[in-house]
Parts: C-alpha cells; sequence; structure tokens
C-alpha cells in the first residue's frame, strides 16, 4: 500500500507498517510495527534519518528503526 510521506496527507485508513520507505530509495525497517489511525501524518526523510508520526491527536512519536538505502533498479521506475 502506498502511503504519502510528506508529514501533510493523513493516513485514510487503519494500517500496520513494519518498513516505511521511499522511491529515492531510503527506508527504514521499524523496530517494532507501527499502528496508524485514519488522519494520522507521516514524516519521512530517509537524507536527514527523520522519522516522524503526528497523530490525529497532536500527539507526535518518533519511531525508532534501522536505516539505510535500498540498492538496484527498482526504485527507479519502469524501463523502457
Amino acid at each position: 500500500m502506498y502511503l504519502a510521506v510528506d508529514g501533510e496527507t493523513p493516513v485514510p485508513r487503519f494500517v500496520m507498517v513494519d518498513d516505511i520507505g521511499k522511491a529515492e530509495g531510503y527506508f527504514c525497517a521499524l523496530s517494532s510495527p507501527l499502528f496508524l489511525a485514519p488522519g494520522d501524518r507521516i514524516l519521512f526523510d530517509g537524507m536527514r534519518s527523520v522519522l516522524t508520526v503526528t497523530r490525529a491527536t497532536g500527539e507526535v512519536l518518533s519511531p525508532a528503526g534501522t536505516w539505510g538505502v535500498r540498492c538496484g533498479s527498482a526504485h527507479l521506475g519502469p524501463r523502457a
């Protein structure tokens, strides 16, 4: 499932994640699963190793995890 990780777009439904990544290849494998509720917002900046979840209630979380960059061409899009 695609989730916007721009810090502005709310999560549309209940979802559990254990890995968050971006098309550029940056990812964070979370230390424990994260349950997101409708209205939660995710801010993910792989270059600065920042992952923040702002709950619909206003509570802010910074989940722990392992950061990295996935190598290969899989994140570059379809081949011609």
